[in-house]
């Protein structure tokens, strides 16, 4: 008899496993739209099977299907917070997709017959969709596909029986029932998570933009692939930039502490400067176990920035960066559907500072050279009010000071930003050295042999226009400092 169950806030009538095996038997060999009759909610002994779409041909999109476990048996303790919750999460779907690869396709058909997927994670632990722990009762949900079988376009049900009542159960069985898992794996996610958690609370308490722990395996596999290449040399803090957590389990961790404000990282072409920086990118997510950067952790609110060629950018206030255009346009409230690689740079800057953004990561192989710097002989030639642009290095300590945002900044072709860093680290061969005293005692040296003086900059910081920035204030949760919006500098 049919029961009445709330799903997702629609009532749907959930049918018995039996009416849905005599179904597929009531419309096997038929064709295949016919199997748009199984869609629904059937009872399972261990877990409710919803059919949520049928795809319409054995060739096009697998059906999508959700199944809800009710008594999953997951200890509360794991599951109380919510960054425990995602690790669990990410855990199970890990395992629960890996058993699916093994068995997809192990039954016969045309097409997309047999497929049984989930999505596939990385190697980064993200709160997704395809697997939901209840934070009241444990409960969990995984949505995944499986193309039907057919043969040709003629309903194949037996092949559907045996993934639905045979595959399908010792699956969930195996892999979402906690009393079937290996209890100590999955706490040593949680333990993990705890720890990542810890370090991202304590950035914040010790004013660093960045922790890359000791050991961390920074190098990747190939270009395309993100897991840690074999062999790699080991990650090692300078001793100048060390700090040392006390981690929740009582273990301590060591590594480079990257403070907040101007950070450079220096270096020959290959030796890491680019891979140090993807890691920090990528900082901004925790990393499962055995990743090797697992312990790279990066303020959650950093980006990466970039030059753009050809981006489209609308009503940004670029004047920052950009003011006095030639054709007089207007840059505090600033259009085009086909931006140039300096322009589409600024609109980068802006934007991330608009979305609250605490770290602006930027690699000088993908950036836009006049954006980032104009040296001095080209200052001479082209003269400052011949020049719409202001780079990047003449406001990069405005907005560490003005607004409390922190550049972490790849160069590896001029040292101009020698005398703006607060920190300066050289990789050589993928190790780390705080180079800071000397590179800036070679910068006032090259200036006194030179010549050249430091010209200061008397560009004033402009008034940003309303239509972007009205009333507009944001909150650096990290320190409970109210920041002014960009609007109020002068």
């Amino acid at each position: 008899m049919a029961e009445k169950k709330i799903l997702k806030g629609h009532m749907e009538f959930m049918k018995t496993s039996n009416a849905l095996m005599m179904l597929l038997k009531k419309i096997d060999h038929k064709g295949y739209p016919a199997y748009k009759e199984t869609k629904g909610v059937y009872q399972f002994e261990q877990y409710i099977l919803d059919i949520e779409h049928v795809q319409g041909d054995p060739f096009a999109a697998p059906s999508k299907i959700k199944l809800i476990v009710k008594d999953a048996g997951i200890p509360k303790d794991l599951f109380d917070q919510k960054y425990k919750r995602v690790a669990v999460q990410d855990y199970l779907l890990r395992q629960f997709g890996k058993k699916l690869s093994k068995l997809s396709f192990t039954t016969h058909g045309s097409g997309k017959s047999g497929l049984m997927s989930v999505s596939r994670c990385g190697q980064e632990v993200l709160e997704r969709s395809a697997c939901e722990i209840n934070e009241n009762d444990g409960s969990i949900i995984v949505r995944m596909e499986i193309g039907f079988p057919a043969n040709g376009r003629t309903i194949n049900s037996g092949e559907l029986i045996k993934i639905l009542f045979s595959l399908l159960p010792e699956i969930v069985r195996n892999e979402l029932l906690f009393k079937n898992r290996d209890e100590g794996n999955v706490r040593r996610a949680v333990i993990l998570a705890e720890n990542q958690n810890y370090i991202r609370n304590e950035l914040r308490k010790k004013n660093l933009a960045a922790f890359v722990a000791d050991g961390a395996i920074l190098p990747r596999e190939t270009g395309v692939s993100q897991k840690p290449m074999k062999n790699a040399i080991p990650f090692q803090s300078p001793e100048s930039m060390r700090v040392t957590f006390e981690l929740p389990n009582g273990e301590q961790l060591s590594g480079m502490g990257i403070k907040k404000g101007v950070t450079l990282i220096v270096g020959g072409g290959y030796h890491g400067k680019s891979t140090l920086l993807e890691a920090l990118e990528r900082g901004v997510y925790n990393h499962i176990e055995n990743d090797g950067r697992e312990y790279v952790i990066t303020d959650d609110t950093a980006v990466k920035l970039r030059a753009e060629d050809g981006r489209c950018i609308t009503g940004t206030d670029i004047s920052m960066f950009i003011k006095n255009l030639p054709n007089k346009r207007n840059t505090k409230c600033f259009y085009t559907e086909d931006a140039s690689g300096s322009t589409s740079q600024a609109a980068n800057v802006i934007e991330a500072v608009e979305a609250g953004s605490g770290v602006l990561l930027i690699d000088e192989d993908t950036r836009a050279t006049n954006f980032m710097i104009r040296d001095e002989l080209m200052q001479l030639v082209v003269t400052k009010d011949r020049e719409p642009i202001t780079p990047y290095i003449d406001r990069i300590r405005a907005l560490y000071h003005q607004f409390g945002i922190s550049t972490i900044l790849v160069v590896g072709s001029s040292g101009a930003y020698f005398k703006k860093a607060d920190v300066i680290v050289q990789m050589d061969e993928y190790k780390a050295y705080d180079i800071t005293k000397t590179a800036k005692e070679q910068a006032q040296k090259f200036e006194r042999d030179s010549g050249n003086k430091e010209q200061p900059v008397t560009a004033e910081m402009p008034d940003f226009d309303r239509c972007m920035l009205s009333n507009r204030n944001f909150y650096d949760d990290r320190t409970k400092i109210k920041v002014n919006a960009l609007e109020s500098v002068i």
